[in-house]
């Protein structure tokens, strides 16, 4: 049997098994100073961005409303509109500092549905690459992410001033 040693999901599976709260409102509630382990891009009036901590693909975003609701039915015209423009400007951003050739951005309404956390709607912006493939997902089912969060973060906030003009 192969064995690949992946010691940091084992946050993941820990927080995921203790998770009561909603990190989307523990991110909406965080000032921009406070980490808290959620990496806050930002706040607005109706709509947050945040880094995904456990992402699919390097880059990987969520957009969301501030205030929980687990559809888009739920949500105000204006809370609609703020997380479309979060949506925007994740795909701005993106393109600034990761230069990807295409994205899947969408939302997964519902558990069964896919939704990891089906009582805050959210939409996930996944940048994409040509050259995003390999044979790990193949012939190990294991996605390799190429650049640590705290760097991408960064990043991220470093060219934010730019894309809100």
């Amino acid at each position: 049997m192969d064995r690949l040693w992946a010691p940091w999901r084992m946050k993941y599976i820990l927080d995921n098994a203790k998770a009561e709260d909603c990190f989307l409102c523990t991110a909406a509630e965080a000032g921009p100073e406070e980490k808290n382990g959620i990496f806050l891009v930002r706040r607005g009036e109706n709509a947050l961005l945040v880094m995904n901590r456990y992402p699919y693909n390097n880059g990987h975003l969520l957009a969301a409303p501030l205030r929980h609701a687990a559809d888009l039915t739920d949500l105000t015209a204006e809370e609609r509109g703020g997380l479309m423009d979060m949506t925007a400007l994740a795909e701005k951003l993106l393109r600034e500092v990761l230069r990807p050739d295409g994205f899947n951005i969408g939302l997964n309404v519902g558990a069964v549905a896919g939704a990891g956390l089906p009582g805050h709607v959210h939409v996930h912006i996944v940048p994409r690459w040509e050259s995003d493939t390999n044979f790990m997902p193949v012939v190990a089912d294991t996605k390799v992410i190429p650049q640590a969060l705290e760097e991408l973060y960064d990043k991220l906030l470093a060219a934010l001033p730019g894309a809100l003009e």
